[in-house]
């Protein structure tokens, strides 16, 4: 149970870790290039939802393998 723990918080860690690079990058992309804003945030929400979802399902298996 320690185990599946471990796992699920190490699986949040790399989302939230993710998730702040792509929205730095996304800032400083979009510091470089206002004009180009709009493309830079829906490429940035689409990468943000794929690492949630890939962190949710990490976090079943680590729970469901306990």
């Amino acid at each position: 149970m320690i185990l599946a723990g471990i796992g699920a918080g190490l699986a949040a860690i790399g989302a939230g870790l993710g998730i702040g690079k792509i929205g730095g990058s996304a800032m400083d992309a979009i510091a470089r290039q206002p004009e180009a804003a709009s493309k830079i945030q829906t490429a940035m929400i689409i990468a943000a939802a794929l690492i949630e979802g890939v962190a949710l399902f990490a976090v079943v298996v680590a729970l469901i393998a306990k």
